[in-house]
């Protein structure tokens, strides 16, 4: 994927890599509302709790906020479920994943020839003493490149 290809990164969620572990990304497109739209193009939105979900063959982004766009009458849920676009044996490599404990988390929200996509991740979640294993690390490697610099 080209640098120039993407617009903008609209929305980007930071805590999917400390909290999980990605094994796996696909792209996949966002159905939403023309006020919704707007309102992503703004960056009025969040990916921090959103989770996505395989059922009947449909995957659904649940908990994703969008902010109401002000100048719009339209009146919807912020946190409604919103359908994504997958292929049909993307589908089936995700719900394979997922009945394998793992979690499907959107990992950013952006806009590809004017077309709303979100980079989806399979991953595994994090147990507390792995995250402060990962913490110990890198700052262990963040003294290192100190003391050489220093030199």
């Amino acid at each position: 994927m080209a640098r120039s290809e993407i617009k903008k990164v609209s929305i980007l969620n930071r805590r999917a890599h400390h909290d999980y572990e990605i094994m796996e990304t696909v792209e996949a497109g966002l159905v939403l509302s023309g006020p919704e739209v707007k309102s992503v193009r703004t960056g009025s939105a969040s990916l921090a709790e959103a989770f996505g979900r395989v059922d009947r063959g449909e995957v659904h982004l649940y908990n994703m906020y969008i902010a109401p766009y002000a100048p719009s009458r339209e009146e919807g849920d912020p946190r409604r479920p919103r359908k994504l676009l997958l292929h049909r044996a993307e589908i089936r490599k995700l719900e394979n994943g997922l009945q394998h404990g793992l979690a499907l988390i959107p990992l950013r929200l952006y806009f590809r020839k004017n077309w709303a996509k979100v980079e989806l991740a399979l991953g595994r979640g994090r147990r507390k003493y792995d995250k402060r294993e990962r913490i110990k690390t890198r700052e262990a490697e963040r003294e290192i490149k100190r003391s050489i610099s220093r030199r």
